[in-house]
């Protein structure tokens, strides 16, 4: 019993503002009280309407009160305080702002414990007994506290809502099947709900078991993914190993030939040289003594020792010395040089086939295209002119990425040159997701990709960016844009920029044309399939001084 008085001396002395202890209580007009501060602040965002109110009673007041304090119940504050005992917290006993309030409660309303669906009503501990104790009101159904217990009101017949139109898929009250929703497909909200949680059960259920199934599948997938890896590393590097042996014995091979033939013929040289030497020496003695004999003075002497002084040996024949120029084994170096040519033209163009059957091995979905300029930097493909595709009219500069409309060049004869169209196309293959931009000025630019089959040939449509089935252009000039394959022509429209940049997601079969400034414009995307790699292209205006470079 000392304890509910103490919990009712707890209530009064607490302030329904703060839910605290008062401070500086004081009294309104009506009779509550308060902490000091706590009206004041309440009241000042009363100001503008200029009248007043009590939180508790919603009394109103004009003009605004003035405020005294309360001594006596504030020396019984203090009393309470010496006691040690504190003002319940306001989540234990009392609804707080969030919370449900007990709609039976007068004056400080203490949390609902459960809400009934057929009085709409919410009780505290205290007003749910009748609950548990009246028959009558046994049947009732209780829930979890709910704040919007008026939602379940029809607002045409102020009567609870138990029922569901399946036809309009709204809530309504037993009243309503005889007016507005007569003849309509109705049932019990009960029955609709048990149905929907059903359907949502079966919904859920298949779909966690479809999710099993594909995560098992992708765990599959994941399993045949690094197997296959690793099988392809393992085999790649025996090929690779047998073909570095090859070349080491090949290598071998070339060393062990050049040291013989020049063991051999290095034995040849020094056997002619000692030849040639013997010779020398041997003539030297025979003019030596040759001389001896031109100082005797008897004539018949001289005549009868000269054929002996004077017959030599055969000469050696030297005739082969002087026959061949001065090359022996740089013949060798070229053609080990003309070896590695050919075997970095056959890697380079076997290469493209390894990058594109890379490329193909993707499981999921292709990935979107990227949004920013920083999501396309990311897969930047630095490009290089081919000097042996380029138009003679095209000059190469920067490390062959920038081409100039201009006067002839003196290029040699090859079979991959553009010989009509004033075009080049990239050293690189495309394979997979590439990004790149072009930078052009003067009269225009066409910005291309093409297939390396594309004919060079003359100035048929065949040769052409854009005129055929193997190529793709943007042709950019000062005022206006256009796109072209297969010699139709689509007007293209979007902010003028000096810069282009091109987006190539070879597997998905997208190529996007972007304008490049401060911000990027899609100015027209193909959805295609693409059958072979590609290559860059440009085709730099009409007039000379037209530029296009490949930015870095």
């Amino acid at each position: 019993m000392a304890q509910k008085e103490a919990q009712l001396d707890q209530e009064t002395i607490s302030c329904s503002i703060c839910l605290d202890l008062l401070k500086d209580p004081v009294a309104v007009p009506c009779g509550h009280s308060y902490c000091m501060t706590c009206i004041k602040r309440f009241w000042d965002q009363e100001d503008e309407k200029n009248i007043y109110s009590c939180p508790q009673c919603r009394q109103t007041f004009t003009p605004r009160p003035v405020l005294v304090k309360n001594t006596m119940l504030a020396d019984l504050v203090d009393k309470l305080k010496k006691t040690g005992l504190q003002a319940a917290p306001a989540d234990h006993c009392y609804a707080g702002p969030e919370g449900v309030a007990c709609d039976f409660c007068t004056g400080r309303k203490l949390k609902a414990l459960k809400s009934c669906l057929v009085c709409l009503v919410s009780y505290c501990e205290k007003h749910l007994q009748p609950h548990y104790d009246v028959a009558q009101l046994k049947r009732h159904k209780l829930v979890e506290p709910c704040k919007k217990l008026q939602d379940n009101i029809c607002s045409r017949h102020d009567e609870v809502m138990k029922m569901f139109c399946r036809t309009d898929q709204q809530c309504i009250c037993y009243l309503c099947p005889v007016e507005e929703h007569k003849g309509h497909d109705t049932v019990s909200a009960a029955a609709e709900r048990t149905e929907r949680q059903r359907e949502r059960e079966g919904t859920i259920q298949q779909r966690i078991q479809d999710r099993e199934k594909d995560v098992k599948v992708l765990q599959q997938e994941l399993e045949a993914i690094n197997g296959s890896a690793d099988k392809a590393v393992k085999d790649s590097e025996k090929i690779f190993t047998e073909l570095i042996c090859l070349l080491e014995k090949r290598r071998s091979d070339v060393k062990q030939q050049i040291r013989s033939q020049q063991e051999t013929e290095v034995s040849r040289v020094k056997e002619l040289q000692e030849k040639l030497e013997q010779e020398i020496t041997e003539l030297k003695r025979k003019d030596a003594d040759l001389k001896q004999l031109s100082h005797t003075q008897d004539h018949i002497q001289f005549l009868q020792n000269y054929p002996s002084v004077s017959a030599l040996s055969e000469p050696t024949d030297t005739s082969s010395i002087n026959i061949r120029p001065l090359r022996y084994f740089e013949d060798v170096t070229a053609a080990v040089s003309e070896l590695r040519d050919k075997l970095q033209d056959i890697l380079r163009e076997k290469w493209t086939n390894i990058s594109l059957a890379l490329t193909e091995v993707d499981v999921l979905l292709p990935q979107p295209e990227p949004k920013t300029r920083a999501g396309f930097v990311q897969y930047s493909q630095e490009i290089t002119l081919d000097p042996n595709t380029a138009n003679t009219r095209l000059l190469l500069s920067k490390g062959n990425k920038k081409a100039t409309l201009s006067q002839h060049q003196s290029y040699s004869s090859h079979s991959d040159r553009f010989t009509g169209w004033c075009q080049v196309l990239s050293r690189e293959s495309l394979t997979g997701r590439c990004y790149w931009e072009v930078e052009w000025s003067g009269t225009g630019v066409n910005v291309a990709v093409a297939y390396k089959n594309i004919s060079r040939a003359g100035t048929s449509n065949e040769c052409g960016f854009g005129f055929n089935d193997k190529s793709w252009t943007l042709f950019c000039r000062q005022n206006s844009y256009y796109f072209r394959h297969n010699n139709i022509v689509t007007p293209v429209s979007g902010p003028q920029s000096s810069r282009v940049g091109v987006y190539l997601d070879h597997r998905a079969g997208i190529l996007s044309f972007y304008s490049v400034s401060e911000t990027m414009t899609l100015l027209h995307r193909v959805q295609t399939t693409f059958t072979q790699p590609l290559y860059a292209g440009v085709w730099p205006g009409y007039s000379n001084g037209d530029t296009a470079e490949f930015c870095s």
